[in-house]
């Protein structure tokens, strides 16, 4: 008696291409997100420019320190260089969601239906969250870490913060904050792919707690404020990541496992 989900035919039948197709798709749609990143950055260059855009970004610092202080810049070139950097990241972050897409568009052929279910709708949430991780360091974060250092320097010290270091103490923080927003994204990896389960998640939740509390110590500054809201942030983020798994691995199954549930049944 033969199989009835062996019978079925493959989804991906037929949709084999050669290498060097795939090879040539690739370029194409590499060089449409390159194009969209260009374009966004053009248009940042004539509106707000590259500086403003600086000075958007150093605004939670300049804001903290002391009356007539200003930012410096070391190296010679530094003044130019800082800015296109920030012009650039800002046009990646603008043009994400069109490079995400072309990424989508490219494995999306690769994909059998209920992966196609899976990868989707991970690509966004997963986009989402780090745009929200991103500004929560911004607008909540950086206000308090920013004053809580400024409170400890000596009366007879005037802070004079590089560029340069700022710029790199910023995209350092942006990206400890928007991969701990992706929690739930893991969250939901891990079950899906059948790593563990969500009564494990829930039975190793003390476990999680003292991880995130670890991580958290050694990628803010030592500020306890921070860390205490970036832990809360984690751990909220976490039994969010619970609560999805349950409602995405039931609608992201195979074919074959509704079949086999059902088989199951006596």
């Amino acid at each position: 008696m033969s199989d009835p989900n062996t019978d079925k035919p493959d989804e991906l039948a037929g949709t084999e291409q050669p290498f060097v197709q795939h090879l040539m798709e690739l370029r194409d749609r590499m060089i449409k997100a390159v194009i969209a990143i260009g374009i966004a950055a053009a248009v940042l260059a004539v509106y707000p420019g590259a500086s403003a855009l600086y000075d958007l970004m150093a605004a939670p610092l300049v804001a903290t320190l002391p009356k007539g202080a200003t930012l410096i810049a070391i190296s010679v070139i530094t003044p130019f260089v800082v800015p296109i950097k920030i012009l650039f990241m800002a046009a990646f972050m603008i043009a994400l969601p069109v490079v995400l897409y072309q990424v989508w568009a490219f494995v999306a052929p690769g994909l059998y239906s209920h992966e196609k279910k899976l990868v989707m709708p991970l690509v966004v949430s997963s986009t989402l969250l780090f745009f929200f991780g991103v500004a929560f360091c911004y607008f909540v974060v950086f206000g308090q870490v920013f004053a809580f250092i400024q409170s400890f320097a000596p009366k007879s010290i005037t802070a004079t913060p590089d560029i340069e270091e700022y710029l790199s103490f910023v995209l350092g923080m942006f990206l400890a904050f928007g991969l701990a927003f992706e929690v739930p994204i893991a969250v939901i990896l891990l079950v899906r792919m059948g790593v563990l389960t969500v009564s494990q998640l829930r039975q190793y939740r003390g476990y999680f707690w003292v991880i995130a509390a670890v991580g958290t110590a050694l990628v803010t500054p030592p500020d306890a404020g921070s860390m205490i809201m970036l832990l809360g942030v984690v751990g909220g983020l976490y039994e969010v990541g619970i609560l999805a798994a349950l409602l995405f691995v039931k609608h992201t199954k195979k074919p074959e496992d509704d079949g086999e549930a059902e088989a199951a049944k006596p």
